[in-house]
C-alpha cells in the first residue's frame, strides 16, 4: 500500500510543497516524514496536509499551524 500527502494552503487550495515527500510504503514512514519537515513545510506556505492511502481514502487532515500553537 503506498500513502500520499496531499498540501493545502489555508484556504484549501493544493499547493506545491517546499520539501518533495518521498514514496512512503507504511502509514508509519508517511508520519514520520511529516514530523520531521512539517516546519519547512509550513515556512514554504503549505498550512495543512492531508494523508490518503492508495484507494484514495482520506485518513485524516491536519493544519501544520496548529502545531506551533501546541
Amino acid at each position: 500500500m503506498a500513502w500520499t500527502w496531499r498540501f493545502e494552503t489555508a484556504d484549501g487550495a493544493e499547493t506545491s510543497p517546499a520539501v518533495e515527500p518521498e514514496e512512503f510504503s507504511t502509514q508509519g514512514d508517511a508520519e514520520s516524514w511529516i514530523g520531521e519537515v512539517w516546519r519547512e513545510l509550513l515556512d514554504g506556505g503549505v498550512e495543512q496536509v492531508k494523508l490518503s492511502d492508495d484507494a484514495g481514502a482520506e485518513i485524516y487532515s491536519m493544519s501544520l499551524r496548529g502545531a506551533l500553537d501546541a
